[in-house]
């Protein structure tokens, strides 16, 4: 079975059903401040493309052929790219601006692929991201534990219970306090390589 994340049709249907009852906001503060050369990485089926601003000069990466066909439909102008956050196929400090939206609850390798995201950053650059993650509270991170093998087999890969701000600051990454928003599980936040300590692969 293939699971939700891989059948566009039917990943669009349950994100639409999203966006009406608000999560389209969270996907045009994402992006709207995204600056000079930027990477969408995972951009799955393009929802949050035309959100960006008109002048971004933006490339966008799926590992989901099926996926990028439905961007193109979306954002016929934007560079559309194959392949996986664990291996970039850009140049270091390529991009000011990396964003990337419900995507590294799925990555099969979060730490590899915010070590990648870090390479291709310019050392003054941004990451935009926003995620669910790990419930603060033990009882409901113990829920998410629980039910994690059969909702990754659902969906195809993702982890409902990963503490992705947590796996961001150990990739070397310093999230601005002024730019996070908390919502339950959900989380919208920028961050800034902290000096050249990190992992430069």
């Amino acid at each position: 079975m293939r699971g939700i994340e891989h059948i566009p049709w039917l990943y669009d249907a349950l994100m639409s059903v999203m966006d009406v009852t608000g999560f389209s906001r969270w996907r045009r503060k994402l992006v709207f401040e995204a600056r000079g050369p930027t990477l969408e990485v995972g951009c799955g089926t393009g929802r949050n493309l035309p959100h960006y601003p008109t002048d971004t000069d933006l490339v966008a990466l799926d590992p989901d052929l099926a996926a990028l066909r439905r961007a193109r439909r979306r954002a016929p102008g934007t560079l559309l790219v194959a392949a996986r956050a664990e291996a970039l196929p850009f140049r270091s400090d390529r991009f000011e601006t990396v964003v990337s939206g419900l995507v590294f609850c799925s990555v099969q390798n979060p730490d590899r692929g915010l070590a990648e995201i870090r390479r291709v950053l310019a050392p003054d650059g941004e990451l935009r991201m926003l995620e669910h993650v790990r419930h603060h509270r033990p009882s409901l991170a113990r829920l998410q534990d629980g039910i994690q093998p059969a909702w990754t087999w659902i969906t195809g890969g993702c982890h409902p219970n990963r503490d992705t701000e947590a796996t961001v600051a150990r990739a070397g990454f310093a999230i601005d306090p002024v730019d996070r928003v908390a919502r339950g599980v959900m989380r919208r936040f920028s961050a800034r390589a902290e000096g050249e300590s990190g992992p430069r692969i």
